[in-house]
């Protein structure tokens, strides 16, 4: 390993985690604007939160507090949360037609 990946104890540094994180969270943001399929924006929010997440626990492990970690247990309690929504919109999409797109929501009016 060359001295530029690895810190001097030899633990990669982390610049390259935020930069994972940034390539993690700009995947899902374009699969969010670009893909139709519900279960598939739904996949692209979870790698967005799951890039917020790997942000988190650098900054904390980088900056010494264990702040940033418990941030990372309400991130994942609000991720909960939505695949539990989401799928119930889902289901009642699929319900009524037998395939769902984002474009399909207007079917949820009452």
């Amino acid at each position: 390993m060359t001295a530029a990946v690895t810190t001097i104890n030899g633990n990669i540094s982390g610049a390259w985690y935020l930069g994972l994180a940034a390539v993690l969270f700009s995947i899902g943001a374009l699969g969010v604007l670009v893909r139709k399929n519900v279960l598939v924006m739904f996949m692209c929010i979870e790698l967005m939160l799951n890039a917020a997440n790997l942000t988190f626990v650098t900054f904390a492990n980088m900056l010494h507090d264990i702040g940033g970690q418990v941030l990372v247990f309400f991130v994942l309690v609000v991720a909960a949360a939505e695949v539990v929504v989401g799928l119930g919109i889902v289901v009642a999409i699929f319900r009524r037609r037998a395939n769902a797109t984002a474009d399909d929501l207007h079917l949820m009016k009452g």
